[in-house]
């Protein structure tokens, strides 16, 4: 299949986008030129290696540099051709056979491992940009920005999507002009004519009637004051697949990409039990009483959680399982709490992708849920005022009660990230329909960017959609990463007294070291600081070899989920005392904020409370023979 090139001249916004109610920048005249390719995979293109041989090796040789390749790939076990020499010496290879980004990354690991290769590296291939012709996609900073975008319009390059399904459950869909034409037949899961707002309950119209509410409306005082109709899955759909290059509004994560809209959210929320219900459907499970899907999903955005902290129900857990099984990932909002995300339901489920909001810069969104089940982060927006263009624009609509006139507006929260991760899925999907929902987890972890600004909590990093997309279409290696964390535990860490004149007296303590993965973090090093005044007694690690003075401790490789103590015993005296452990290893540690810990040991007060158990029995006995 060729790949075009078509230049487009922008002169004029479309007439279909004057009549929405947009600031008035959005309405400026674009006459800029853009190139448009049709993003296509690459299945034509060989996937090929630059091999570098070390100088001293080819000293060595008696045969050319040509000739070494040539035995290299005799050696591997995989089939390799040499194609050329380039004009730096380094060598060619043709790899004969298409493989993963992973079984790339073996081939490259078994060469390197030759005593007489430098190096070895993918022969990338470089494309120029698919820039869409959407007025309004110069305001969607969160696609393009290098500090805290989504890297966007490279994976473009590779995939717009097509045929790929995305279940969107939400408040349902207005049929936005921007939006409606990758929209699929859904359906209403909304069970009861209160919550779903539109005179009855579960139905085949998934759009959204509005779901403005009154002050105390929904019981226990919620909403404590009136509030307008969101049309929060209209905005959701927009990010994951608004129509792209149309010359009209805003362009979508996966622009050929068709939303499946199932509406489990109305006035006042929706039930967990319709919630399940419609992922199941969304699948292609039956679900009694509702017509089977014919259009099951790849993948399965969750712009939802508890309001308030809530264990992973066993509806949930079950339902996920379910949807897994048919192959399906499921993408979660962790919250807008700025709360612990293991505490927030269902982004606390096993099996879900958990996904915490960034700012511009990168950084944690101040409203951002955190904590050890996120997954990744992607741009959720930082807003000071209703609309600020620090948020993430999406297709909208201007009624604040009922459905009124489409329009665009910019919205923040972990909401808005979720649906920039549910679109580089789908993009993924594009390339390859046959991935897991594990093989599709690993990417976006192994590629996702180390963060800018601190994000504590917010899991392995950025989603890259370049980067990830690259790594499914074989054109990059997956880079090992790992999560190494150490903490510092008492064995007791106490002070324990043993001269009352001295105040001399011994701390015990732990640092224990783990690896949360997903990769082995190899050469694993500690590094103790022992404060003034401290003499070490005796250092004793799990695994591996500490220095003679305590200051070094190689522990070798940590498996994933792999813990490892290291025991110590310090002489001191009764002072409290801060005592500080770090750990490194060979391959990326993409959460360094929990890679160093200082903990104060020891403190007079146990030393007192001896001295003065001391005292009162020597005062007792002698009260008791008489004294005064």
């Amino acid at each position: 299949m060729l790949r075009q090139n078509c230049l487009r001249v922008i002169n004029t916004v479309s007439a279909a986008c004057n009549k929405f109610t947009l600031m008035t920048r959005y309405t400026i005249l674009i006459n800029s030129l853009f190139l448009f390719v049709a993003g296509q995979a690459n299945a034509e293109v060989a996937q090929q290696l630059i091999v570098k041989f070390k100088e001293t090796a080819i000293q060595q040789s008696s045969i050319s540099t040509a000739d070494m390749a040539i035995g290299l790939t005799s050696r591997a076990t995989v089939s390799l051709t040499r194609v050329r020499s380039m004009s730096g010496g380094e060598e060619i290879l043709s790899v004969d056979s298409k493989l993963t980004g992973g079984e790339l990354a073996t081939v490259v690991r078994e060469l390197e491992r030759d005593e007489s290769v430098e190096y070895v590296e993918l022969d990338l291939i470089m494309r120029t940009q698919f820039v869409p012709n959407d007025p309004l996609y110069g305001d969607q900073w969160h696609y393009y920005e290098a500090v805290g975008g989504l890297n966007l319009p490279l994976a473009w390059d590779l995939t717009l999507a097509t045929g790929v399904v995305a279940g969107v459950l939400d408040t349902g869909y207005r049929p936005h002009v921007d939006l409606v034409d990758n929209i699929l037949p859904g359906y209403d899961f909304v069970s009861t004519a209160f919550l779903g707002n539109d005179g009855d309950g579960r139905d085949g119209d998934p759009t959204d009637p509005g779901d403005a509410m009154n002050a105390g409306e929904c019981g226990g005082g919620f909403p404590p004051e009136d509030t307008n109709s969101s049309w929060h899955g209209t905005h959701v759909a927009g990010t994951v697949a608004a129509t792209t290059d149309n010359g009209v509004g805003v362009a979508g994560v996966a622009p050929n990409a068709k939303i499946l809209p199932l509406r489990v959210l109305g006035k006042c929320g929706g039930y967990t039990s319709d919630i399940a219900d419609a992922i199941r459907w969304a699948v292609g499970i039956p679900v009694t009483g509702v017509p089977n899907n014919v259009n099951p999903v790849k993948v399965i955005n969750l712009s939802l959680s508890s309001s308030g902290p809530a264990s992973c129900s066993s509806t949930y857990s079950t339902a996920i399982a379910e949807a897994r099984a048919a192959g399906a990932v499921i993408v979660v909002a962790a919250g807008n709490n700025d709360g612990n995300a293991n505490s927030y339901s269902p982004g606390n489920c096993g099996g879900v992708i958990s996904v915490a909001a960034t700012n511009r810069q990168g950084g944690k969104a101040s409203y951002s849920n955190f904590g050890t089940v996120v997954d990744v982060a992607a741009l959720g927006g930082g807003q000071g005022f209703a609309n600020d263009p620090g948020g993430i624009l999406s297709t909208a609509n201007d009624g604040t009660d009922l459905p009124g006139v489409d329009n665009y507006l910019f919205y923040q929260g972990t909401s808005m990230a979720t649906p920039h991760v549910t679109g580089t899925v789908a993009l993924m999907f594009g390339i390859d329909s046959f991935l897991t929902p594990d093989e599709v987890e690993t990417a976006l972890k192994e590629t996702a960017r180390p963060f800018p600004e601190t994000c504590s909590g917010c899991g392995f990093g950025i989603v890259d959609a370049a980067e990830v997309t690259a790594l499914v279409n074989g054109d990059i290696v997956p880079q090992d990463q790992a999560n190494l964390k150490v903490v510092l535990q008492g064995d007791d860490g106490k002070f324990r007294w043993e001269n009352i004149f001295t105040g001399q007296g011994r701390v015990r303590y732990l640092v224990v070291v783990s690896n949360e993965g997903p990769q082995i973090a190899t050469t694993t090093v500690v590094t103790n600081v022992f404060p003034g005044g401290v003499t070490l007694d005796t250092i004793v690690p799990q695994q591996g070899v500490c220095s003679v003075d305590g200051l070094i401790c190689d522990l070798g490789n940590l498996a994933v989920g792999e813990s490892v103590e290291i025991a110590i015993e310090v002489v001191t005296t009764i002072t409290k005392r801060s005592y500080s452990s770090s750990v490194a290893s060979d391959i990326q540690d993409f959460d360094q904020s929990n890679d160093e810990v200082t903990t104060v040991f020891g403190g007079a007060i146990l030393w007192l409370l001896g001295v003065m158990g001391l005292l009162g029995l020597l005062r007792f006995r002698m009260n008791k023979k008489g004294y005064r």
